[in-house]
């Protein structure tokens, strides 16, 4: 962690717990698994949290087409996917393409410094759920 920010016991849990997750939780769902480790734990402590590691560049907080925020552990470039019916978010191994980059910044006077690619389709569990 950050040099001139306190590990703390609660701050490793949250950390720890994220990282061991593939599923891209809400704030809200890693507050319940936090909490069978640490069962005092407010849920405003693990939004303060969450925000003070993606400040810190260690882990990404993921806003995707204006749907709760989820939190991925993961801080390599990649991609996501999202199913379009139940929300799941899960890893694209795949780098978002950089040549739009420098597209974009021929097009505008902003300072163009990143590329964020959502993939939306249907989850395996949905598309069952479709085809039935």
């Amino acid at each position: 962690m950050n040099k001139s920010t306190r590990t703390t016991r609660q701050r490793q849990v949250i950390l720890d717990q994220l990282c061991a997750l593939s599923t891209h939780p809400t704030a809200d769902e890693l507050y319940h698994l936090v909490r069978q480790e640490l069962p005092h734990i407010s849920l405003g402590t693990v939004y303060r949290n969450l925000e003070l590691l993606s400040d810190q560049g260690l882990i990404q907080c993921l806003e995707l087409s204006g749907h709760q925020r989820r939190y991925d552990g993961s801080t390599a470039p990649h991609s996501h996917i999202r199913c379009t019916v139940c929300d799941r978010v899960a890893d694209l191994p795949i780098a978002p393409p950089q040549a739009p980059l420098a597209e974009a910044q021929r097009h505008t006077d902003f300072l163009v410094t990143g590329l964020k690619t959502e993939f939306v389709g249907l989850c395996p569990s949905c598309r069952c759920a479709k085809d039935k």
